[in-house]
């Protein structure tokens, strides 16, 4: 890949970073004045745990969709570790290929779902129920081009990583 393209991606991965951190951020101070009313004043304040509730939605899919890298993703090590170059890509094709395809065929549903999903709001701040869920339209097609991707690097000859124990590490 061009290097200036690595760049401008490095770049945009950072901002989407900083955007996750936000809304982290946000989360916390919302959760907080949530217990702060609840516990300390005795008042019951229900916009918080909307806010909680949407900003978690978000933080997942958007995190899931352009912060988190495919060498962090959760997978059967027990064999990915133990296989070769070769078998490796033949795993990534066939994930990949398999991914494509559920998310590939679930996408209308999903696009009519979630526009249909406009005549309903939350019950106390009244966001529209298909701005909240949107996120997952983007996670969709962003996990199709993601997969799209690593499936035509594995036929194309790059195997992906193999696990390096010594790598491994607790995210911390």
């Amino acid at each position: 890949m061009p290097p200036r393209l690595l760049a401008i991606g490095g770049w945009l991965r950072r901002r989407a970073e900083n955007l996750l951190c936000l809304m982290l951020l946000a989360m916390f101070v919302v959760f907080t004045l949530q217990i702060i009313f609840r516990y300390a004043l005795n008042l019951s304040i229900g916009w918080t745990h909307e806010i909680s509730v949407a900003l978690w939605i978000w933080i997942v899919l958007f995190g899931s969709a352009f912060v988190v890298r495919e060498v962090d993703e959760i997978r059967f090590d027990l064999f990915w570790g133990g296989a070769g170059d070769k078998a490796r890509r033949i795993m990534q094709v066939i994930c990949a290929a398999a991914l494509i395809f559920l998310f590939g065929i679930s996408l209308p549903a999903v696009i009519d779902y979630v526009t249909f999903m406009k005549v309903e709001s939350t019950a106390y701040l009244k966001i529209r129920f298909d701005y909240l869920y949107s996120i997952y339209v983007v996670f969709a097609v962003a996990m199709i081009i993601r997969y799209l991707w690593l499936g035509v690097q594995a036929i194309r000859g790059t195997a992906p990583e193999a696990f390096d124990p010594t790598k491994a590490g607790s995210g911390v």
